[in-house]
């Protein structure tokens, strides 16, 4: 999953992204509000965390002006304001959550994990697509209902953004879009490393490769 991260505490950076990629997330980094915006206008990120005391453009101008575009991203408000008047005065902006400083890093976790599915229309903790279910807090799939097999950052990544598109066919840049962030050098021959080593785990036969087109996640397993 692909998220933008727009804080201009660099100690706070620092301590979140890693943990956040050890999550399943692909995070760029924007330490004020008009590269934070060009970001959010230009990466189809399934998720934003968006500061509000941001140099050179405001949080909240940063959120109107995204919304005016009619960009439909899931954000969640990340600030030191705590008072209730400001957490409205982000909701009346468009944001779809808020979680006040000093936090757990485990419930930004959790909430941008909510977020992410409720955008896929997906409730709970766990994507069912026909006999595969995936554990979205362990990182494991589970086939029809027996031991749950772990999967690696990657993988869980690639998985989760087929289950979510099942049917569809995903092509590789739609892929390495959402699994990579802008720092890193995306390899095609990476990910079907990647694709090999999930079609181990679930069943060769669950995804389609479509030559020239990108690869497919078939709507119910055998």
């Amino acid at each position: 999953m692909r998220l933008l991260l727009v804080e201009d505490d660099p100690g706070l950076r620092r301590e979140v992204v890693p943990r956040l990629a050890a999550a399943g997330f692909a995070v760029d980094e924007a330490d004020n509000g008009v590269d934070g915006e060009f970001l959010g206008t230009e990466v189809d990120y399934d998720a934003v965390v968006l500061d509000l005391g941001l140099p050179d453009r405001d949080g909240l101008q940063v959120l109107r002006n995204w919304r005016g575009r009619g960009l439909g991203l899931p954000v969640l408000i990340l600030t030191a304001r705590g008072a209730w008047f400001e957490k409205v005065e982000g909701f009346k902006a468009g944001a779809d959550d808020y979680l006040a400083k000093p936090f757990h890093v485990e419930e930004l976790v959790a909430r941008l994990l909510a977020l992410t599915r409720r955008g896929g229309g997906q409730e709970g903790n766990r994507m069912t697509r026909g006999d595969l279910t995936l554990d979205d807090d362990e990182h494991t799939v589970t086939i029809n209902d027996t031991t749950p097999v772990a999967l690696s950052p990657m993988e869980y990544g690639l998985l989760r953004l087929l289950m979510a598109r099942c049917g569809r066919i995903v092509s590789k840049d739609a892929l390495a879009e959402h699994l990579y962030d802008e720092s890193a050098e995306r390899d095609s021959n990476v990910i079907e490393a990647h694709i090999r080593r999930l079609r181990l785990k679930i069943g060769s036969e669950r995804i389609e490769t479509l030559r020239g087109q990108g690869y497919r996640l078939r709507d119910a397993g055998p």
